[in-house]
């Protein structure tokens, strides 16, 4: 009798784990972050770099067409990177594009980087008035000399953040209470805006 109960033991541990017991077809499905407040999308940034390049870069960065040379404040790009820290204190390095001809119309190549790059750290971030299903976000950067406002989005997995900004003081309906990132709401400077001034920053 003891051998043919050991017998059943064992035969029952062997099916077990042939056959993957009662969890079999079951699996552990990824979290995704809920960015639905601005202290989860800052605790989720926190620590992470981002990268804006190539065709992330849009026609109106900050609101100025990229083939505008306006000297110091032209905004042809080749690239962004952001350093995000506690605080959150972001650390933003731009690296500017080159333009092709001369005039103050001409042609921003995206691809070839010219002079040193442009290293600038904000002194406050400002994340507000989140949608409740974290589709939009108010965000407000304040750095020495000068400031950024507009809304942003991330994707539902983080590794994705679109900012469309407008320097400080320049940009009416720009906000989220106005419309979804890129809706056509933004007057800039008097102006109804067009162009395209969605930021797009991919996760490093």
């Amino acid at each position: 009798m003891k051998n043919k109960l050991l017998s059943a033991l064992m035969l029952g541990s062997l099916c077990l784990a042939a056959c993957g017991g009662d969890d079999e077809g079951t699996t552990n499905e990824p979290t995704t972050p809920a960015f639905t407040t601005a202290q989860a999308i800052n605790t989720y940034l926190e620590g992470k770099t981002y990268l804006m390049e190539g065709a992330n870069i849009p026609s109106h960065p900050n609101g100025y067409d990229e083939n505008k040379n306006l000297g110091s404040y032209s905004q042809c790009y080749n690239k962004v990177t952001m350093v995000i820290t506690g605080g959150p204190t972001y650390a933003v390095t731009s690296d500017l594009g080159t333009f092709r001809t001369e005039g103050s119309t001409t042609i921003c190549d995206n691809t070839t980087k010219s002079g040193n790059a442009a290293p600038f750290t904000t002194t406050n971030v400002l994340v507000e008035n989140v949608a409740a299903d974290g589709s939009c976000f108010d965000v407000t950067y304040t750095y020495n000399g000068f400031g950024q406002e507009g809304r942003g989005k991330l994707s539902k997995d983080g590794k994705t953040m679109t900012l469309e900004l407008f320097f400080a003081g320049q940009a009416t309906g720009h906000r989220c209470v106005n419309g979804a990132v890129g809706s056509k709401t933004v007057t800039l400077n008097g102006a109804a805006f067009t162009g395209n001034a969605q930021q797009v920053y991919v996760q490093q």
